[in-house]
């Protein structure tokens, strides 16, 4: 098993962040059944992957979680999600969530697919 996790994550390309690696290691039946409640509510209705991450990462950003939205913006990437997709999420939530958290989301986004990292667009 290696040390972050990785091969325990529903996209093992993608490492888990420090704590939930830790986590996952440490404590692998919770993991896993935390794996599980994941895979069944994805399958618990008819949209597609591409739509459920979308999904995931808009409601992300409606949590104002930093950390859930670089993951489900990390995952999306190596979906084949590019960034104006991603940044499109973030344009919607501004009439439902306003202007500022909006903002945040596309932030957060950007951290993930600006700069050249994870294969990401880069800053004008």
């Amino acid at each position: 098993m290696s040390s972050d996790g990785s091969e325990m994550s529903e996209t093992p390309e993608v490492p888990l962040p420090g704590t939930a690696g830790q986590i996952a290691q440490e404590q692998p039946d919770l993991w896993a059944a935390f794996q599980a409640l994941g895979a069944a509510t994805s399958n618990a209705g008819p949209l597609d992957e591409r739509t459920r991450r979308l999904v995931n990462l808009a409601l992300a950003i409606g949590a104002d979680s930093e950390g859930a939205t670089h993951s489900h913006a990390r995952r999306a990437l190596t979906e084949g999600i590019g960034p104006e997709e991603m940044d499109q999420v973030a344009f919607l939530a501004i009439t439902t969530l306003g202007w500022p958290q909006a903002v945040r989301g596309l932030t957060w986004i950007r951290d993930v697919t600006c700069d050249g990292h994870r294969g990401g667009r880069q800053r004008a």
